[in-house]
C-alpha cells in the first residue's frame, strides 16, 4: 500500500514540474523547485489526552509562474510519512503508537520574491488547499477497526531566502507554518482486546518545518 501512495507521489511531482514547463512559454519567469527538511509534528489536545503527529522528513516539489514583477502563483505538493500517537486513560493511558500516517498536501498560493538583483532573494507567500491524511498499519492492541483517510482544508505560510549560484540556479532555505483544519476528526474505536469506548477529536492545529533545496529559474 505505501508502495502504491509513493508512486501517486511521484507521478504527482512529475506533473507539476511538466505543468511548469508547458506554461513557460506564457510566462515571463517560472520558477521549479524542489526540498527536502524536517517538519516537527503537532498534537490534538482533549481533556487531558492527545492524539499527537509524529516529527519527521519531508519532500515538497513547487511550480511558480510569474504573474506580476516578483510576484509568483504557486502550485506547491507536500509529502509527509509519519506516526500517529495516541495517550488517552481509557483507552491507551501510555502514550503509543496508533498508526502510520501518510499526509499528501496539495495547495495553490502566491510568492513574493524581493529580488534586488543581488546574490541573495528573501522571500514570503502563503498558501491554501487541502491535506489528506492517510492512516495504515494500525495497532490492533489500541483500535479494534480501521482509520478511514480524510481530506481536510489546509492553508500555510513560508519565508526563506534564496541563495544565488547563477542565474538559473539557486539552494533555497525555507520555513514552513502549516495549519491543518479539521472539520470530522479522527475517531477510534474499541481498546485493548477491543473493550472500551472511542474518541472523536476536531481541532484546527500547527506544524512547523524546515527544509532546503534547489531552485530552478527559467526565463
Amino acid at each position: 500500500m505505501k508502495t502504491i501512495l509513493h508512486l501517486k507521489a511521484m507521478r504527482l511531482i512529475l506533473l507539476i514540474i511538466c505543468a511548469g514547463i508547458f506554461f513557460q512559454s506564457n510566462a515571463q519567469e517560472i520558477k521549479i523547485t524542489a526540498d527536502y527538511g524536517y517538519q516537527f509534528g503537532t498534537k490534538l489536545k482533549y481533556g487531558g489526552n492527545y492524539l499527537k503527529a509524529g516529527d519527521g522528513g519531508y519532500l515538497t516539489a513547487t511550480v511558480g509562474i510569474e504573474t506580476a514583477p516578483d510576484l509568483m502563483a504557486e502550485l506547491t505538493y507536500m509529502r509527509m510519512d509519519t506516526e500517529l500517537f495516541i495517550r488517552d486513560i481509557v483507552i491507551s493511558p501510555n502514550e503509543q503508537r496508533l498508526a502510520d500516517l501518510t499526509m499528501d498536501w496539495i495547495q495553490l498560493g502566491a510568492t513574493n520574491y524581493f529580488d534586488s538583483g543581488g546574490e541573495v532573494t528573501p522571500f514570503f507567500g502563503g498558501t491554501a488547499g487541502v491535506v489528506i491524511l492517510s492512516p495504515n498499519n494500525e495497532n490492533t492492541d489500541i483500535t479494534t477497526r480501521r482509520l478511514n483517510s480524510t481530506t481536510e482544508f489546509a492553508f500555510s505560510f513560508k519565508g526563506g531566502v534564496i541563495f544565488n549560484v547563477s542565474d538559473v540556479v539557486g539552494i533555497k532555505i525555507q520555513g514552513d507554518l502549516l495549519f491543518p483544519v479539521s472539520w470530522g476528526g479522527v475517531y477510534v474505536g474499541g481498546g485493548p482486546g477491543g473493550i472500551g469506548g472511542g474518541v472523536a477529536v476536531s481541532s484546527t492545529t500547527i506544524m512547523g518545518g524546515l527544509k532546503g533545496g534547489l531552485v530552478f529559474t527559467l526565463d
